[in-house]
């Protein structure tokens, strides 16, 4: 039990490695990464501390190298995902009553354990897997997931921290009860600590986790199952499941110890859930709750005041770093066409300018994109811009999975401010550009607003401050996170609160106190010093 007001250390974010040529850092990286390229490994789930394998056996290749087997993932079935559930409700009683700072203790743990001997293997594992190249993997996989595991647990200390007022002869208290029941998390292939983050803030939080990770990030979610270990996590409180969706759902969403969804990955998927959580919600013990982020159509829009070599920048890291697969990626954009010619001089030649191969190659800025089912994806949209009369490809284009999934960084120009590629989500390196008369940007905020169901993030770049302000309030719902004179990604934890609202997710904002917020089950409590005997109020008199 606490004996004592504890004070988590004020964290600060972890600084960014450079791995620039010649370092001791990039040298003990890429031997990592030529290691564990060279192992086959076997992942299996993780029940209750268990290693669960079974015959059913799933291929694990770099997406860069698709002939190449580096492991295999265990594929399990509902009888795993009820077990795991088991594991987590028997866990439940020791780990919510465990004093809260030992709690946050662990996660404190992984973070230093992350920033030290686990760095290497975790970016390793991202760049091998995911096909990050070793500055996104530094970015993702070791800064953003120390960070989360950081402000994570002095958020909690901030959110305990939070009581009543209490009047003359009573004491009010405010207690943050984690929830009855089980948390389910669902994770993303292409954010390694948003993998970890889903599952650990309600963990951090005092509740139990059923987690299934995306088959194409299974590679690293076993790393972090090993971080998790070492920093000293007790079995149970994390199950980690390698089953199908629906295997998963036909369990979790008919038990009724289920309290909570932490989700990350398509609207379509998110708003099937949601479906089916309501359609069975006479079964639970309680209302779960529901967190999700989902998709972006994210937009860049350039006021005719704006510097066109910033606007172009802005363009060709926010739509093509990671091979455009962050759900923040820049894939629409809207040019004044004064600015034009500039903007496509410095963007073209930037693009020029990229290679593209394996992430062990770090002179590679573009990597693959993470399957076979993608690259499919992403090249129909190609193709169909391809034949369309009112959209050129003015730069990229073209697609190769004969080794890996290499789609080139297309920019597509569109005289049609609601193309198909301008409102639906692709997921790719994909950016489409519509030009519009330089001074009708107030009538062409109102169609970039009118354009897309999600609202997830946007830039604007202006050097006219009213242009800005206006931007900024025709815009006060297109973005949840809404950048200025700068690119839509790159949302750093404890500083720029990621989330959005629309099509794009619940908004409640991994990397704040708000997320944190919603995995606990507030009890008030009343205390009175000196209690009544008389039941007459002084107005019976």
């Amino acid at each position: 039990m606490s004996k004592g007001i504890y004070k988590i250390p004020y964290p600060t974010n972890e600084p960014v490695r450079g791995y620039a040529p010649g370092s001791k850092e990039r040298e003990s990286l890429l031997a990592t990464y030529h290691e564990m390229y060279n192992q086959v490994i076997d992942v299996p789930m993780h029940i209750n501390g268990e290693l669960v394998y079974t015959n059913d056996k799933h291929a694990i290749s770099p997406p860069h190298e698709h002939a190449h087997v580096i492991g295999h993932f265990n594929r399990g079935g509902k009888e795993h995902v009820s077990k795991a559930i088991d594991s987590a409700l028997a866990a439940h009683k020791a780990w919510s009553e465990l004093s809260w700072e030992h709690r946050a203790s662990i996660f404190l743990k992984a973070a230093d354990l992350l920033a030290g001997p686990f760095r290497d293997r975790m970016n390793a594992a991202t760049m091998l897997a995911q096909s990050k190249n070793v500055f996104q993997a530094e970015i993702d996989a070791a800064c953003e997931l120390i960070d989360f595991f950081r402000f994570n647990a002095y958020f909690m200390q901030e959110i305990y921290s939070v009581q009543p007022e209490s009047a003359p002869g009573i004491w009010n208290r405010l207690e943050y009860r984690p929830m009855e029941g089980f948390v389910f998390a669902i994770t993303p292939f292409n954010f390694t600590s948003i993998a970890a983050n889903l599952p650990a803030a309600p963990a951090m939080m005092g509740n139990v986790v059923v987690w299934k990770p995306a088959d194409s990030q299974i590679y690293s979610a076993q790393v972090i199952m090993d971080l998790f270990k070492a920093a000293g996590l007790p079995d149970g409180v994390i199950n980690m499941v390698t089953v199908d969706g629906p295997d998963a759902g036909n369990v979790v969403f008919k038990h009724k110890d289920f309290s909570g969804l932490h989700f990350t990955g398509s609207t379509g998927v998110f708003r099937h859930l949601w479906k089916e959580i309501c359609g069975n919600i006479e079964l639970y013990r309680t209302y779960p709750k529901i967190v999700g982020e989902t998709g972006g159509k994210d937009f860049v829009i350039a006021h005719k005041s704006a510097i066109a070599k910033e606007v172009a920048t802005g363009l060709s890291r926010g739509a093509f770093e990671f091979q455009g697969q962050k759900c923040s990626a820049a894939s629409r954009a809207y040019i004044p066409s004064n600015l034009w010619d500039d903007v496509k001089k410095n963007l073209l030649a930037d693009l020029k300018s990229f290679k593209m191969g394996s992430p062990d190659d770090t002179s590679n800025f573009i990597n693959a994109v993470i399957d076979k089912r993608a690259f499919d994806k992403i090249k129909s949209f190609i193709e169909d811009a391809r034949a369309r009369p009112d959209a050129e490809i003015i730069a990229g284009g073209n697609c190769d999975d004969s080794k890996g999934y290499f789609i080139e960084p297309t920019v597509i120009l569109t005289t049609n401010p609601r193309f198909r590629t301008m409102c639906e989500e692709i997921f790719g390196p994909v950016l489409t550009i519509y030009v519009y008369e330089a001074d009708k940007y107030e009538e062409t905020l109102k169609i970039l607003d009118d354009t897309s169901e999600y609202a997830l993030t946007g830039a604007l770049f202006s050097q006219d401050r009213y242009a800005i302000e206006l931007g900024a309030k025709m815009l006060a719902n297109a973005a949840g996170n809404f950048y200025i004179n700068d690119k839509p990604t790159g949302a750093v934890v404890g500083q720029q609160p990621f989330g959005g609202a629309r099509g794009s997710g619940t908004n409640d904002k991994a990397g704040a106190m708000f997320n944190m917020l919603r995995w606990v089950s507030p009890r008030t409590i009343k205390e009175t010093f000196v209690p009544a005997t008389d039941y007459r109020y002084p107005f019976l008199g």
